[in-house]
């Protein structure tokens, strides 16, 4: 199973709160009474997407953290990447690929190419989307079912 970590999951929560007041400056203790997200947690968050580019610190009295980028140029694989690293389905979609079947495999590049169809996806929804209420239906998945088998029946 594909899944983000719940580090993630809480990363995306602090982001979401930062982005409804991009241009404020917000403490962690702040973050994490209003997300109720543990106060460790946040700080370990805060610090993470601090390194990734995503948030810039401020020192001070009355510092604390502000986006880096506005939450339309911050995307969810930039959230990924700065608390996950880079989004990797297999080994051999990883830049630092030491997978001992590379250069016999015959399905490699396949998976390289569907990790980055899953990047350009995720690098297509914004944190500006991402706080939006999600009111409308989820989007339709056509499924060609001519190409299921159907089981025999005896």
């Amino acid at each position: 199973m594909l899944r983000l970590s719940k580090l993630t999951d809480y990363g995306t929560v602090v982001l979401a709160h930062m982005a409804m007041r991009p241009d404020a400056t917000h403490s962690a203790a702040e973050l994490a009474a209003q997300t109720r997200v543990g106060l460790a947690t946040v700080s370990k968050l805060l610090k993470q997407f601090n390194r990734g580019g995503l948030l810039v610190s401020v020192r001070g009295a009355h510092g604390g953290y502000s986006l880096a980028r506005s939450p339309e140029d911050i995307s969810a694989v930039d959230i990924i990447d700065a608390i996950e690293g880079p989004v990797a389905l297999t080994e051999c979609s990883s830049d630092h690929s030491q997978c001992g079947l590379e250069t016999v495999c015959g399905v490699g590049h396949n998976w390289q190419r569907i990790n980055l169809t899953i990047r350009e996806a995720l690098r297509g929804v914004t944190l500006a989307q991402l706080i939006k209420p999600a009111f409308s239906a989820p989007p339709v998945v056509k499924i060609d079912v001519s190409a299921i088998r159907k089981p025999r029946t005896n």
